[in-house]
């Protein structure tokens, strides 16, 4: 995330964490969809862009050991507000405040649809570095047939076809492991992939 798109969440984070900063507002496939992958990360998670910190606090309510991290200081304030008990760091995705391999999830839960494409390799390899071999990687974003910037409520944003970011996924280090699409009347079409970390990657 950007200085710029920084600085376009904190003027509405207020607006925000109203609209969005509950589990409530979660449709409940993606609540499924989350809740399974994380059912099945055994070690420290990182909710990588948390945003209000709502996942973190559902990911640690389940039994994970998560931390949050974001670049918006409001959101980080209001997760360590409303949750006490839970970590919040402000912080970039392209460097997280992780040793290499020692991470065994990394939650990027719509955090990466403002990052330009030629951009994108680097909040994905740092992912890759934080992640253990094995290592567990879920990430929500805007689908379409093609990739396309689009006028976000925030600021632009872009939608991806899920096999091109899934391309993009893997040249980070990564298996894929499963993709997801959803499309619903007057929503946006949704998509996730869920990866994994291969042994092998070349820091």
């Amino acid at each position: 995330m950007s200085s710029g798109v920084a600085d376009a969440y904190t003027r509405r984070s207020a607006e925000y964490i109203d609209l969005f900063g509950s589990m409530t507002a979660v449709h409940h496939a993606d609540l499924h969809l989350v809740s399974t992958w994380a059912d099945g990360i055994s070690g420290p998670v990182i909710d990588a862009g948390c945003g209000p910190g709502q996942w973190t606090n559902h990911l640690v309510s389940r039994g994970n050991d998560a931390r949050g991290v974001d670049l918006v200081p409001a959101f980080i304030s209001r997760g360590r507000r409303e949750y006490p008990g839970v970590r919040f760091d402000v912080g970039r995705l392209d460097d997280l405040d992780a040793e290499s391999s020692s991470v065994a999830g990394v939650l990027s839960w719509y955090s990466l649809i403002h990052c330009e494409p030629h951009d994108i390799q680097m909040p994905l390899r740092e992912f890759s570095r934080v992640l253990r071999p094995g290592g567990g990687l879920l990430v929500g974003f805007f689908t379409w047939p093609t990739l396309e910037r689009f006028p976000h409520a925030v600021i632009d944003a872009y939608r991806w076809p899920v096999t091109r970011l899934a391309s993009e996924v893997e040249a980070a280090g990564f298996e894929i492991v499963e993709t997801y699409e959803r499309v619903e009347a007057g929503a946006r079409p949704q998509g996730a992939i869920l990866a994994r970390r291969l042994p092998d990657l070349k820091q």
